[in-house]
Order: structure tokens, then C-alpha cells, then sequence
């Protein structure tokens, strides 16, 4: 058993427990540790009678606290007893005094009531007299601005007939030109001409003679069609046509005298698309699978009501973010005897003085960033929780960086107010290095000190989310159908696909057909936060959905349509082009920035700086300030010091940046992930080589490049020392293969500590020329005695690889 878990059912906490444990001379380190069935067995033993003390002290508090507030409740029904009789008293009374009125008024109003009969009927025969003629005058003018508007439309006709007979008249003649001029250059080398060449000319001679005498007499022209055209890339020529209105041997004939022949199921390059649509005359906008994905939608200003706002609560580990949603969802339970508490569907419900506030349970920014990297930006405010007496920490920075780089208004709350050693003050100042400020300091940000654990100023925190929501002007269309976006989903063994979603627009109700992403379906049921069923769901109300097909991803958009085979045709076509649009997906890189920013398609370099030590990083970002940024602007995502984490990656996808790392390593995740979302991942071991390269490819002028290509991955399991050789690590391949010539580098918590080749590597007790991934090996770094079991040591070749661009 863990110290934690046998601390939990003595309802102690970790740190008393280990207090108590090192008096007894029991060995344990943490809250992890775990205890033997003897030592579990003497710690109930010994600190049975305390235990059972403790609870004795703590179930009389209790039962005299109950009895205290059943006293109170008492004295308050009582008050309410008596207030409820003075009421009754008073209303009675209040009663018989506007009978007594009433009774007098009566016949007052009786007469009056035969006056006002016939002022009234007087009144209406003069009313419908003066309708009757301000109706006729309004018929007359109608008839008349009729005849104005038909005569203006008429003259617009004329005008249009005219400018399409002389653009009709310009395209004969050009064309009857081009076709002479082509017969004459293809007629000029010829020596002699045939009968039949001079005849063809004639014939042309004729021909233009003819369609000059015939522009006068053309009448009517078809009108161009203006029409502006959506086509999503990658569209094959098929699709291309329809859109056209057109047959597929119009778009053939085309791509072939352009000398691009496809057949009508092949895809059509956007370039291509514009140039035949410009020649065909036709207005159309190419657009990328992930646009068309989307959905947009215009709302009257009139229609918009005011919604409450989502938040999203993140920080650094231990700094108490699960206590504080703990104690806002108990707050707001406790005063409003309304609210949610939500463990299953992953959001939240809290009312205070008749507002709501929605709480999304994603606080970690790994989450926050892969759904912003898919388009969805759910959060409108960001409680950023910080320990005061353990000030801003590394996942703090982060959390700070994905906040600023989602565009969203941040709160400061900063916990453990009551621990000693909190220094709040020490937190303000640390965050202004981050330029977090705060408001009493001239800043903009709003910090709150609480007490996740003793509910202090909870209720603060709560007004400040409302107050910051009200300056936003948070506003939603409820009146409509409903869209939002998937938080997550998970695939229920008794109910099938479950998604929870959180709706951003209209209603969604019960029998609704939607589409999410990938998926569709028919809402067979909506649970909301208190795992209650309900039939509709209002903006920023998160709710369970059953009856989708598949379980979709989290950060999709969802929207209903009003007919279900809709949905199923837009759900099959996306799932068609998913492939497309993860082939197609790409990323800033260095290779490649001269070339995007020639194309107008950068203005802005974004990178995330990892290395071994700050002083490192701090280098970094004082020689990029003195690159000359007038063409490019480079901004610093985020830094931090230790290796390339599977999170920087997120963040790298999702703002579309480089990651640059120092003497440090990606994580095997990390590179993976790199990898699929085609994320640029550049590593150096010397500072001025990245500004030199970042530079070279700002001005177009990189060098032909060298690889490093990873061989293998090998865990050193266990050390042995020979006299003449040294030290010699017990090796296990973990990924790929490792050969006698491979250049090695030596890994110690993702930080390279040292490069160089291998001296020796043996099977058993013969030389190897490689390893496998899956066996053991004995490895001599060649110059390096100082492993550890633990390291990794990864081999790479290098490789000279030509740059394309």
C-alpha cells in the first residue's frame, strides 16, 4: 500500500503521515512510497487509538455544530412564522379597505362609462373617414412611383442590351483577327500558295468583312455570369465542372491545350482552377478542406442575448487548480442551491446572485492547446492559478504562453493564502517579468488571493470571472439551431458514443440531426452537468449528447441540419477529404521561409526556444532583437529549460512555429508527434549557428545542408569497469540499430550531455558490427568514463542533403 492511500483512509494527509512515519523509524521517502503488509499492519496497530481519538473529536464537532445550526433553523422558522402571521394580518385588512373603495367607485365609473360610449363611437366614424382617404392618396401614389420604377428598370435594360452588343461586337472581330493572323504566320514560309490556301484566305477575308457587317445586327447576347464560385482544393475535375455548370470535356479540352491532361476523377490544382475559371470568365475562391470544414454564420445584432462565459482554469502542477474547482462548485451549491458539480462529462456549472458561469474540466494547456491547434477556441477567460508559497514555476510560464497566444483575458488567482510562507506580493512581482500586471501596479490584470482549502474569497473570484465577462459583452443567438464545439468524447460500452459538447449558438434540443466533424447522428438524449436528463440546451450550456455514429475528436464543430441525410452526405464527403487535408497539411520551416516570405504568406516567424540552461535562452533572445526585423518579425512563443516535450509540439502545431533546442533532446512522443503534424524541429549545440541559419534562411541563402539521421535508441541498464578498457555500459537497444560506425551522443534527462563514437561494441564476448533493436550489448564511449545506468545513449549518422529551395 502507498503512503497516500493509507494516509486517505486515516483521513490524515500525506505530510502527517510521513511525520508520523519517521518517528516510528518506518522508511518512506514520499507520498508514493509504498509500505510493506508489516509495516501497514504496526502503523494501524500504533496509531490505531490516535485515529480513533481523532474521529471521536471530530464527530462531536460535528454533531455540536449540527445541533447548533438545527437551533438556529428553529429561531429562524419561528421569525418566519410570526413575519408570515403580521403579513396575512396586514393583507386582510388591506383587503376589506379596496372593497370599500371599489364599491365606491363603481358608480362613478358606471357614468362616466356611458360618456366615453359615445365620444367613442364618434371618434371611430371620424377615423374611418380619414383612412379611407389617406388610403386612397396612398394608392395614388403607388401607381405612380410604379410607373417611375418600370420606366428606370426599362431604360437599365436598354443600357445593358447596348454594353453586351458592343462587348459582343469586340469579341467577333478579335477573333475573326486572331484566326487571320494564325492562317498568315503559318502561310509565311511557304514558297508557293496553293489554290487551296489562297481560297482558305479568301475565306477568312470573307469572314471578317461578314462578321463586321454582322455586329450591327446582333440583338441579344447572353450575359456573363458574375456569380462568384466556392471550390475547396484538391477538388477533382469532375466537382470542378459541376460547380461550373459545365460538362467535364469543357475542363479536359482546357487542361490539355494547357498541356495538364487528368481525367475527371483526378484532383485539380488551385493555380490551375483559377486560370481556366479566368479564361472561361467566371468569379471563383479557392478555399482549404479546413475552411470548408467550417461553418459560419451572421446573426441580427437584435437576435443576440447575453450568455454566460466559459472558463478554463490552468497553472502549475500542485498549485491547487483541482481544490479550487472543488471549492468554487461547493461555493456556489451552497449559496444558490443550484449549480453542478460534473466528475463525468468533463464541465461545470456554477450560479451566483442569478449568473451562471461554465467551467470547462480541461484545465491542463496540453489539452487547452490541441483543441485550439483544431480551430476551436471555446474559452473566454483563463483563471491562472498560482501558489503563494511556491511563486511562478515552469508549467506557470507555459500556462501563460498558451493563454497570450489563444487571445483570451487572464485572472490571477493566487492560492494557499493561509499556508505559511505565502507571500503574495512575491508572485505579483514575479509574474511582471512575464508582463503579467497587476491592475493596482498600472496593469491590466486582475489578481485574487484565495484559499482553495479554507474558501477564502472564493466569492470574490467568482464576481471578478463575472465582471471581466460583462466587459467582454459575451452575446449569443438562442433563438436558432444550434453549433458549438465537441470538448470530448469517449466511447460507452452501454451507450455507444458519447460526446460532450458545449453549445455555443442557438438550442439544441432532443431529436435534433447533427453533424460533428467526421460524425453524425440523431440526439437520442441530452444529459446536462447534475447527470440529469433534459430536452434543450442553451449557449455555453455543456451538455452529453447520445445517438452519434462514431465518437468524434475533441475541438470539432458541431451544427444541426434540418434534415438528416444532410448531415450523413457532409459527415461521408469530410471523412473523404480527411486524408487530403492531412497530406496537404504544412508548417513553417526554415528550408522553406525565403520562399513563403517572397509569397506574401509570412509576415511573422514564430519559434519555441528549449535548452539546458536559462542564461542559453536569455542569449538567444538578445541576438534575434538585433536581426534586422523589417521584413519578418520574429516572436518568442515560449521558452523553457529541459527537453522537447510532446506539449511544445502542440503549441508548435497550433501556431504554426519552429522549435529550436538547445543541447537538449526531443522526447520519443515529442518526435513522433513532430513527425504526423509536420512541426520543424531544428537542434544545435552551438547559439550562433541557429542565429546564423535563422538568418540565412530569412534572406534566402541557406547552405546545402547536413542531417543528422537517428539510428538507435539504447537504455544503459547496468555499468562494469575493466582495467585496460574502462568503463563499459550493459546496454539494451530500445528503437532501430546501432552499428560500429554510428557517431554517438550521451542522453541524461533529455540533456545532451556528451557527443562523440563508439570504442567498442560486443555481443557477449564477441565484437559486433550492430545491434538490434530488442537485444542486449556492451558499449565503450570512446573518451567518456562518466555514465550512469539510466542514460541513453542514441546513435546518428550524418547526411549531406540537398536543399530544394
Amino acid at each position: 500500500m502507498r503512503v497516500h492511500e493509507l494516509a486517505k483512509e486515516f483521513g490524515m494527509t500525506s505530510k502527517e503521515l510521513l511525520d508520523k512515519l519517521q518517528a516510528m523509524k518506518i522508511p518512506a521517502k514520499n507520498h508514493a512510497s509504498t509500505l510493506v503488509e508489516a509495516y501497514v499492519d504496526k502503523i494501524r496497530k500504533d496509531l490505531g487509538p490516535e485515529i480513533a481519538e481523532r474521529q471521536a473529536v471530530l464527530e462531536a464537532t460535528r454533531m455540536k455544530k449540527e445541533a447548533a445550526e438545527a437551533k438556529k433553523r428553529e429561531a429562524e422558522e419561528a421569525i418566519e412564522a410570526k413575519r408570515r402571521a403580521e403579513e396575512e394580518a396586514s393583507r386582510r385588512a388591506e383587503e376589506e379597505q379596496r372593497h370599500k373603495h371599489e364599491a365606491e367607485a363603481a358608480g362613478k365609473a358606471e357614468a362616466a362609462a356611458k360618456a366615453e360610449a359615445a365620444a367613442k363611437a364618434e371618434a371611430e366614424a371620424k377615423a374611418e373617414a380619414e383612412a379611407k382617404q389617406a388610403a386612397e392618396e396612398a394608392a395614388k401614389r403607388e401607381a405612380e412611383e410604379a410607373a417611375g420604377l418600370e420606366k428606370a428598370e426599362e431604360e437599365r435594360y436598354r443600357q445593358m442590351a447596348r454594353q453586351a452588343e458592343d462587348a459582343a461586337k469586340d469579341k467577333v472581330l478579335a477573333e475573326a483577327r486572331a484566326a487571320v493572323a494564325a492562317h498568315a504566320e503559318q502561310a509565311k514560309g511557304r514558297k508557293k500558295k496553293g489554290k487551296r490556301a489562297e481560297a482558305t484566305e479568301a475565306a477568312s477575308a470573307a469572314a471578317v468583312a461578314a462578321a463586321e457587317e454582322s455586329t450591327d445586327e446582333v440583338e441579344t447576347v447572353e450575359p456573363v455570369d458574375e456569380t462568384l464560385v466556392t471550390i475547396t482544393e484538391g477538388a477533382t475535375v469532375g466537382e470542378f465542372a459541376d460547380s461550373l455548370g459545365l460538362a467535364s470535356t469543357e475542363i479536359i479540352k482546357r487542361l490539355m491545350l494547357l498541356g495538364n491532361p487528368l481525367t475527371v476523377n483526378q484532383p485539380i490544382p488551385g493555380e490551375v482552377i483559377e486560370l481556366i475559371a479566368d479564361d472561361l470568365g467566371r468569379s471563383v475562391s479557392v478555399i482549404s478542406p479546413a475552411e470548408e470544414q467550417g461553418f459560419v454564420f451572421e446573426d441580427d445584432p437584435a437576435d443576440l442575448k447575453p450568455r454566460p462565459p466559459v472558463v478554463t482554469v490552468m497553472g502549475h502542477v500542485d498549485h491547487g487548480k483541482t481544490s479550487l474547482l472543488d471549492a468554487i462548485r461547493s461555493t456556489g451549491v451552497a449559496e444558490t442551491e443550484a449549480g453542478g458539480i460534473t466528475q463525468h462529462i468533463g464541465a461545470s456549472v456554477v450560479n451566483l446572485d442569478g449568473k451562471r458561469i461554465t467551467f470547462v474540466d480541461t484545465p491542463g494547456h496540453e489539452a487547452f492547446t490541441a483543441m485550439r491547434a483544431r480551430g476551436a477556441n471555446i474559452t473566454d477567460v483563463v483563471v491562472l492559478v498560482v501558489a503563494a508559497d511556491d511563486g511562478v514555476m515552469p508549467q506557470t510560464v507555459e500556462a501563460i504562453h498558451h493563454s497570450k497566444a489563444a487571445n483570451v483575458p487572464i485572472i490571477i488567482a493566487v492560492n494557499k493564502i493561509d499556508k505559511d510562507g505565502a507571500n503574495p506580493d512575491r508572485v505579483r512581482q514575479e509574474l511582471t517579468e512575464h508582463e503579467i500586471v497587476p491592475e493596482e501596479w498600472g496593469g491590466s490584470n486582475i489578481f485574487v488571493d484565495v484559499s482553495a482549502k479554507q474558501y477564502l474569497h472564493i466569492d470574490d473570484l467568482l464576481e471578478t470571472i463575472l465582471l471581466v465577462a460583462e466587459v467582454e459583452d459575451l452575446k449569443a443567438n438562442p433563438d436558432t439551431t444550434a453549433s458549438g464545439t465537441v470538448v470530448e468524447a469517449k466511447l460507452d460500452r452501454g451507450r455507444g458514443p458519447v460526446a460532450t459538447m458545449l453549445v455555443q449558438r442557438g438550442t439544441l434540443r432532443v431529436g435534433d440531426s447533427l453533424v460533428a466533424g467526421t460524425t453524425y447522428g440523431r440526439v437520442r438524449a441530452l444529459v446536462d452537468p447534475l447527470g440529469n436528463t433534459v430536452k434543450s440546451a442553451g449557449p455555453a450550456d455543456p451538455v452529453e449528447i447520445l445517438g452519434l455514429s462514431s465518437v468524434p475528436n475533441a475541438g470539432d464543430e458541431f451544427c444541426v441540419f434540418a434534415d438528416e441525410r444532410d448531415a450523413r452526405n457532409l459527415a461521408e464527403e469530410r471523412a473523404l477529404k480527411q486524408r487530403l487535408l492531412a497530406q496537404k497539411k504544412t508548417h513553417v520551416s526554415l528550408d522553406d521561409l525565403f520562399a513563403r516570405i517572397q509569397e506574401g504568406g509570412i509576415a511573422d516567424l514564430n519559434i519555441v526556444v528549449k535548452a539546458d540552461v536559462q542564461g542559453s535562452i536569455e542569449a538567444l533572445r538578445d541576438a534575434l532583437d538585433k536581426i534586422d526585423q523589417s521584413e519578418v518579425r520574429i516572436n518568442m512563443l515560449h521558452s523553457g529549460v529541459g527537453g522537447i516535450t510532446e506539449t511544445d509540439v502542440t503549441l508548435a502545431d497550433a501556431s504554426d512555429a519552429i522549435i529550436i533546442g538547445f543541447n537538449v533532446r526531443p522526447e520519443p512522443k515529442a518526435k513522433i508527434a513532430a513527425e504526423k503534424e509536420k512541426v520543424d524541429i531544428r537542434l544545435y549545440r552551438v547559439i550562433y549557428q541557429a542565429i546564423e541559419e535563422i538568418n540565412a534562411a530569412r534572406v534566402g541563402m541557406l547552405a546545402p545542408d547536413f542531417h543528422e539521421k537517428d539510428t538507435s535508441r539504447v537504455e544503459v541498464r547496468e555499468l562494469f569497469r575493466a582495467p585496460k578498457v574502462g568503463v563499459i555500459a550493459g546496454c539494451y537497444v530500445q528503437e532501430g540499430e546501432i552499428t560500429r560506425d554510428d557517431k554517438v551522443r550521451v542522453v541524461r534527462q533529455s540533456a545532451v550531455i556528451y557527443e562523440g563514437k563508439i570504442g567498442s561494441l560486443r555481443r557477449f564476448k564477441d565484437d559486433a558490427k550492430s545491434v538490434k533493436s530488442g537485444y542486449e550489448c556492451g558499449i565503450v564511449v570512446e573518451g567518456y568514463q562518466d555514465l550512469k545506468e539510466g542514460d541513453i545513449i542514441e546513435g546518428y549518422k550524418i547526411i549531406e542533403v540537398a536543399r530544394e529551395s
